[in-house]
C-alpha cells in the first residue's frame, strides 16, 4: 500500500511538472499548477492567490481518466482565461451589497431619508454589477473565447489545427458524458457547439484558399 501511494504521488508530481512546461514562457513566473485537496472539486479551475499570482488547480483523480491530448487542451483553456483576464476575482460587489442592505435597514430604523437613498443606490449599483458578472451569456462568451485561444496555444506548442480542434472537442464530449450537474453540462454543450461552428469556419476558409490557389 505504501509503495502504491508513493508511486501515485510521484505520478501526480510528474504530471504537474509536465503541465507547468505547457505554460507559455511569459506566464511561468507568476502562474503555478497544483493539485487541489478539496472535497468534490471541479476538474480544473483558476484562482488568484495573491497580487500578480494565479494558481491553476486540478483534481488529479478525475484528470487521470482523460487522454493526454484532452488534458492539454483543457489546460490551455484555463491558460487562455488567464491571458484574457476572465478568471473570477474577489470583487467589491458582494461586500458593497451587504453594506448597502445593512445601511438601508439601519436608516429605516432611524428614518434618515438621505442616507437611506444612498444605501439603496449602493445596493442597486453592486447588485447590477453582480448580475452582469454572473450572466449566462457573458460567461459562455468568455468560455468560448478561451476555447478559441486554447486552439491557438495548441498550435503554438506543435499541434496541427485539425488535431487541436479534435482534442478539445473530444475532451468536451467526455465532460458532457461524465458531468452530473445539468447546469455545468449545458455550459460544456454550448462550448462544444461553438467549437464546431469555429471548426467549420476554418474548414470553409481553408477550402476557399485551396480553390484560389488552384
Amino acid at each position: 500500500m505504501t509503495s502504491y501511494a508513493t508511486s501515485s504521488a510521484k505520478a501526480e508530481m510528474s504530471e504537474l511538472r509536465r503541465l507547468k512546461g505547457l505554460l507559455p514562457p511569459e506566464l511561468q513566473s507568476w502562474v503555478t499548477v497544483e493539485g487541489t485537496t478539496e472535497v468534490n472539486p471541479p476538474l480544473v479551475r483558476c484562482e488568484e492567490i495573491g497580487k500578480d499570482q494565479v494558481e491553476i488547480q486540478i483534481d488529479l483523480v478525475k484528470w487521470d481518466s482523460l487522454a493526454m491530448d484532452q488534458r492539454n487542451l483543457l489546460f490551455w483553456h484555463e491558460v487562455a482565461r488567464i491571458q484574457n483576464d476572465t478568471i473570477p476575482k474577489d470583487g467589491w460587489e458582494m461586500a458593497a451589497l451587504a453594506i448597502g442592505l445593512g445601511g438601508a435597514v439601519g436608516e429605516l430604523w432611524v428614518q434618515d431619508g438621505l442616507l437611506l437613498l444612498l444605501a439603496l443606490a449602493l445596493c442597486s449599483v453592486s447588485g447590477w454589477r453582480l448580475y452582469r458578472k454572473n450572466s449566462g451569456d457573458k460567461q459562455i462568451k468568455e468560455l468560448t473565447d478561451a476555447d478559441d485561444k486554447a486552439i491557438a496555444l495548441a498550435t503554438r506548442f506543435g499541434y496541427s489545427l485539425a488535431n487541436a480542434y479534435k482534442s478539445l472537442g473530444s475532451a468536451l464530449k467526455t465532460l458532457i458524458d461524465t458531468t452530473p450537474s445539468k447546469r455545468q453540462r449545458s455550459k460544456y454543450e454550448a462550448r462544444l457547439s461553438a467549437l464546431k461552428r469555429s471548426a467549420n469556419k476554418v474548414k470553409a476558409k481553408s477550402r476557399n484558399i485551396d480553390d484560389d490557389g488552384m
